[in-house]
């Protein structure tokens, strides 16, 4: 009996729609989040240009250079170079547990030495916390997704189980998490620069 194969293009279609639902999903949390802040001129604006932007910069950097590792695990799976697609893979993985690791020392930061919560935060807007944390945690989550489905493609490529379609899906989904931290990262941190 041969096994049953999807029809060729059926991932990518699947993960298509998967990424304009989730797209729904976070321009719903930016707009929310831009009308907040827009409407209350009292709405903090907590980041200073060292460590805060700074900070975050880094985090871009991370994210999108680990977007670019991404395109060359993509081109050496076109290339039939399985060892090598694994290694971008891997580098890929790399880069999106530094950003988690950044993202989460720098809410350990907010929490602890800045006293900003979901809850409460030293001006008195808390609605400022819970859209902040409620944003970014969501797009860490996306991170974190990616970084478990990253690594199961990483071991079915080097077991040969997978192909150029598998890396191309997964690739599609790390590229819409960087494209909105594109996003996110003006909105939330760059409008928010201290005065």
């Amino acid at each position: 009996m041969s096994a049953h194969r999807n029809p060729p293009g059926l991932k990518t279609l699947g993960m298509w729609l998967f990424v304009l639902s989730d797209m729904l999903t976070f321009s719903t949390l930016l707009v929310v989040y831009s009308a907040l802040r827009f409407a209350n001129p009292a709405w903090p604006r907590p980041f200073s240009l060292n460590p805060g932007i700074l900070f975050a910069t880094i985090m871009t950097i991370v994210l999108l250079a680990s977007s670019l590792t991404m395109v060359w695990a993509v081109d050496a799976i076109k290339r039939d170079q399985r060892k090598r697609t694994v290694q971008w893979l891997g580098a890929t993985i790399l880069g999106g547990a530094a950003f988690i690791a950044l993202h989460l020392m720098e809410w350990c930061h907010l929490l602890t030495v800045e006293n900003i919560t979901p809850a409460s935060n030293p001006w008195n807007v808390p609605l400022f916390g819970a859209v902040f944390f409620g944003v970014t945690g969501l797009h860490m989550a996306h991170v974190a997704a990616g970084l478990v489905y990253l690594s199961v493609l990483a071991a079915g490529v080097s077991r040969g189980t997978f192909c150029v379609e598998d890396v191309e899906t997964g690739g599609l989904y790390w590229h819409f998490v960087d494209v909105v931290w594109m996003f996110v990262f003006p909105l939330v941190y760059l409008m928010a620069v201290k005065p």
